[in-house]
């Protein structure tokens, strides 16, 4: 299996719908969640990606800039209205979770500036859900 939505929709029918609320705008809001990680994810890759994959001297800078400034402005948003951990957990906030551990593992140090209310979230919800730390890349 593969694709992050895919991955989570299986992960949810094995849990018997349990990774998205049945209330309609609850779910709507995991999705929306999940979207805007894999998003941030997309963004993070392809930046990866042109840094490993090109000569240095042909590394374009305007792509990673404005990829950049995608992930920021996404990052910037959750950061101002972080969700809510609930005692229930949606694939939304599992893919924000994995995001941020995969932006602390390849723009360790870049991401968390001016954004300590997304840090403290990543360092509650590792807190609240212990048992899905060592599925957290970083």
């Amino acid at each position: 299996i593969y694709d992050s939505r895919t991955i989570t929709q299986h992960l949810n029918r094995l849990s018997k719908n349990a990774l998205f609320p049945r209330n309609p705008d609850r779910r709507l809001e995991a999705e929306v969640l999940e979207a805007l990680a894999d998003g941030i994810c997309d963004c993070a890759l392809s930046m990866v990606y042109e840094r490993r994959t090109r000569p240095e001297a042909m590394v374009y800078q305007p792509w990673l800039d404005r990829q950049w400034g995608k992930i920021t402005t996404a990052l910037d948003l959750v950061n101002a209205n972080p969700p809510k951990l609930p005692k229930k957990i949606t694939a939304g906030h599992m893919a924000l979770r994995a995001t941020l551990g995969y932006l602390a593992l390849r723009f360790s140090g870049q991401w968390e500036k001016g954004r300590s209310r997304l840090v403290r979230w990543a360092a509650r919800f590792d807190e609240k859900f212990p048992e899905l730390k060592a599925s957290v890349p970083g």
